[in-house]
C-alpha cells in the first residue's frame, strides 16, 4: 500500500504561482503512475495531470495544458505540479493518486489517493 500526502497549497492572487507537492510513503514509489485531481465546491473531481512511473510521460488537461508542470524525483518519492498564470477558476482541493498501471485522466484507475490541499485564487 502506498501512503499520500500533498503540501503546498494556499492562497495565492490571480497570476501568481504555486508548487503543490505529493510525498509518498510505504512500498517502491517508483513503480506507480501518479495523478493531480482537483475538486471545487459543488463539482465533480476533475483530472488536472498525471506522470509516469519514470517520469518520461506526462498528461495534462485542457485546463492545465501551458500553465502547469507535473514532475516526479523517485530518490525522493516526491511529485510535484508546478502551477503558474493562476485564476480564480484553478481554486479546489488538490488530491494527488497513485497508480500500478498507467491511466492517464481515469480517475477510478487510481488505487491510492490522499487528503488533499486546499488551493484558493483571489481576483
Amino acid at each position: 500500500q502506498v501512503q499520500l500526502v500533498e503540501s503546498g497549497g494556499g492562497l495565492v492572487q490571480a497570476g501568481g504561482s504555486l508548487t503543490l507537492s505529493c510525498a509518498a510513503s510505504g512500498r517502491t514509489f517508483s513503480n506507480y503512475a501518479v495523478g493531480w485531481f482537483r475538486q471545487a465546491p459543488g463539482k465533480e473531481h476533475e483530472f488536472v495531470a498525471a506522470i509516469s512511473r519514470s517520469g518520461a510521460g506526462k498528461h495534462y488537461a485542457d485546463c492545465a495544458q501551458g500553465r502547469f508542470g507535473i514532475s516526479r524525483d523517485n530518490a525522493k518519492n516526491t511529485v510535484a505540479l508546478q502551477m503558474n498564470s493562476l485564476k480564480p477558476e484553478d481554486t479546489a482541493v488538490y488530491y494527488c493518486a497513485a497508480t500500478v498501471a498507467w491511466a492517464g485522466g481515469s480517475r477510478g484507475a487510481y488505487d491510492y489517493w490522499g487528503q488533499g490541499t486546499q488551493v484558493t485564487v483571489s481576483s
